[in-house]
C-alpha cells in the first residue's frame, strides 16, 4: 500500500475572539495532521468554530497560539503579504454562496486567478478549458452567473478553485444553498476530484449526508476536536 504524507499539520492550535469586555475562546489546544489526498469533513454544531479552523488552515485567519505547517510552509509564521502570495498558488476555495462576479461569465470568473500568475493568454484559456470541462461545464462558458442554475455556479467556483493546481482545496459550507440534485452533483465532484485527481481536499458541513462523502469525518464540540472516523 502507497504510503501517504502528512499535507497539513497543525500542532497547538488556539483561537479566542474579542467581544465587548469578554474573550470567547474557539478552538482550544488542536492537534491534528490531514494525509496527503485525504477528503476530510469537519463537522459541528453552528458556533462551534469549524469555519475557523478551515480559516486558519488556508491562512485567511491569525492563530493565538500554536503552528499550521501545509506541505513545507509554516502558514501561521508568514506576513499578510506572504499569505496573500501563498493562497493564490497554494489554496482552492469553495464557498456556500459561490463568490462568483455577476458582471464575468463562467469563463471569466474561472480565469481569474491565472490572473496572477505569469501564464501568456493562450496558456490562460487553454487551463480555464480544462478546469471547465472537468466540471462538465464547457458548454457553459459564456454564459453569467444570473443565467446558471445554483448547480452550476457552485460547479464554476470549482473550476475556479483547481485551475492553479492548488495543494489543498477547502470547502466551506459547499451544499448549503444548494437543493438535493444539485448538492449530489456538487459532492460526486468533490469525490472525483479526489479520488481520481489525487486532490487534498478539507470540507466544514453540518450536513450528514455530505460528510458521509468524506474518507474520514473530524467533528468539532465546544473548540476540541474529537477522533477521526471513517
Amino acid at each position: 500500500m502507497e504510503e501517504r504524507r502528512a499535507i497539513v499539520r497543525i500542532k497547538n492550535l488556539s483561537k479566542s475572539y474579542r467581544r465587548g469586555a469578554y474573550t470567547v475562546p474557539v478552538l482550544q489546544d488542536i492537534t491534528f495532521d490531514i494525509q496527503e489526498r485525504e477528503f476530510l469533513s469537519i463537522m459541528g454544531p453552528s458556533g462551534s468554530g469549524k469555519s475557523t479552523l478551515l480559516n486558519l488552515i488556508a491562512g485567511i485567519d491569525k492563530a493565538d497560539s500554536g503552528t499550521v505547517t501545509v506541505g513545507d510552509v509554516e502558514v501561521t509564521s508568514l506576513s499578510e503579504t506572504e499569505l496573500a502570495l501563498w493562497r493564490a498558488t497554494h489554496v482552492g476555495f469553495i464557498f456556500q454562496f459561490y463568490n462568483l462576479i455577476p458582471v464575468l461569465t463562467a469563463f471569466e470568473n474561472t480565469e481569474l486567478p491565472l490572473h496572477l500568475t505569469g501564464l501568456s493568454k493562450k496558456e490562460r484559456q487553454e487551463h480555464t478549458r480544462m478546469a471547465l470541462r472537468l466540471v462538465n461545464l464547457e458548454h457553459r462558458m459564456d454564459h453569467y452567473p444570473r443565467q446558471l442554475s445554483g448547480g452550476e455556479q457552485q460547479r464554476v467556483a470549482i473550476a475556479r478553485a483547481i485551475i492553479t493546481d492548488p495543494t489543498i482545496l477547502v470547502a466551506d459550507e459547499p451544499t448549503g444553498d444548494l437543493d438535493r440534485a444539485s448538492a449530489e452533483e456538487v459532492l460526486d465532484l468533490m469525490e472525483r476530484l479526489n479520488s481520481e485527481l489525487g486532490k487534498t481536499i478539507i470540507m466544514v458541513t453540518h450536513d450528514p449526508r455530505a460528510a458521509k462523502r468524506a474518507s474520514i469525518t473530524r467533528s468539532l464540540e465546544k473548540g476540541f476536536l474529537n477522533d477521526a472516523h471513517s
